[in-house]
C-alpha cells in the first residue's frame, strides 16, 4: 500500500488538514478561537482543515505550539506546499482540484481549464518570449494536466463568463483559435460546462479591471481569486467574497444566454476555420 509519501501535495494537505481538525478538538478549541491565536479568521482555520489552504511555515510553528503537536506541522508542511503551478496561482490551483463549483470570468483569453494545448502553448510563448522549448513544454503539460479536472462528468461545476475579446482576440494563429473556440463549444454542448459571452455591446461591466473566479466547496467556506500578471490575490473575507459574487452575477446577467453564447462561439470558431483556409490556398 502507498504511503504519504505517494501523495500528490492537494491529498497532503487534505490529510494535514484533518489532523488540525483532530489537534484543535482535542484542545479543545473551536475554529474562531484558533484563529485568534494565529491571526487569522475561524472560516480560514475551516478552510486549512479542509485543504483548501496552505498552512504557511510561520504558522506550522505556531500550530506545533498551540497544539503540542511536536513538531508535527512544521515536518510535514514543507512536503505540502510544493507545487507544479507558478508560486501566485499554486494554492488557488490546488484549491480549484478541490472545489465542487467554479465560477470564472475571463476578459482576455479562454480560461485556462478549457485551452487546447496548442492554445496554452501560444499564451505561454506570449509570456516568455525567451524560454527554453522544454520549460513552455513543462508549462502546457502542467496546465493540460490540469484541465483534467474535466474528466469527471459531473465535478467540478463550471460556469465560464468569457469576455467577447477573448473569442475575437488572434492567439497563435487562426486554426490555434478555431480549434480552440470548437473544443469550449463541444464542451458546452455536451453540457459538461456552462458558457456564456460577454458582448461588446454590454459596454461597462462589473469586472472591467480583470479576471474572477469563485470556488465552492462541500466543507470549506467559499474562496475568491483574482489575478494579473505574476500575481494573483486569495481571499477568504465572506463580505469580499460576497461583493465578488455580486460581481459575477452582474456578468452572468449583462452576458447573451448560453445558447445564443454557443452560438456566437462557434460561429466565430468557423470564422477562423475559413481564415486558416484562405492562407493555406
Amino acid at each position: 500500500m502507498s504511503g504519504p509519501k505517494d501523495l500528490d501535495p492537494s491529498s497532503r494537505r487534505v490529510m494535514i488538514g484533518e489532523e488540525l481538525r483532530h489537534a484543535r478538538e482535542r484542545a479543545p478549541l473551536t475554529q474562531q478561537a484558533l484563529g485568534v491565536q494565529l491571526f487569522v479568521s475561524g472560516s480560514y482555520v475551516g478552510q486549512m482543515e479542509a485543504g483548501t489552504r496552505r498552512i504557511l511555515p510561520d504558522m506550522a510553528v505556531r500550530l506545533d505550539e498551540i497544539l503540542e503537536t511536536g513538531g508535527f506541522f512544521v515536518r510535514h508542511c514543507t512536503k505540502a506546499n510544493k507545487s507544479k503551478h507558478p508560486e501566485h496561482f499554486a494554492e488557488a490551483a490546488e484549491a480549484e482540484a478541490l472545489a465542487i463549483e467554479i465560477r470564472e470570468y475571463e476578459s482576455q483569453l479562454i480560461p485556462g481549464l478549457l485551452q487546447t494545448p496548442a492554445y496554452a502553448r501560444a499564451v505561454f510563448l506570449a509570456y516568455q518570449p525567451t524560454a527554453q522549448e522544454k520549460t513552455i513544454d513543462k508549462l502546457v503539460a502542467d496546465r493540460t494536466e490540469r484541465a483534467q479536472l474535466l474528466d469527471d462528468p459531473t465535478r467540478p461545476l463550471l460556469w465560464a463568463v468569457l469576455d467577447e475579446a477573448a473569442l475575437r482576440r488572434e492567439v497563435g494563429s487562426p486554426a490555434v483559435m478555431a480549434e480552440a473556440l470548437r473544443h469550449v463549444a463541444a464542451l458546452a454542448r455536451t453540457r459538461r460546462v456552462i458558457v456564456q459571452v460577454l458582448p461588446f455591446t454590454a459596454g461597462a461591466h462589473a469586472s472591467m479591471t480583470g479576471s474572477l473566479k469563485l470556488m465552492h466547496f462541500d466543507d470549506a467556506p467559499p474562496l475568491a481569486f483574482i489575478e494579473a500578471p505574476s500575481t494573483g490575490q486569495l481571499m477568504d473575507d465572506p463580505a469580499t467574497v460576497a461583493r465578488h459574487q455580486l460581481s459575477y452575477d452582474l456578468l452572468r446577467a449583462n452576458a447573451l444566454t448560453p445558447t445564443h453564447s454557443l452560438a456566437l462561439i462557434s460561429s466565430v470558431a468557423e470564422d477562423y476555420a475559413h481564415e486558416d483556409r484562405d492562407h493555406q490556398a
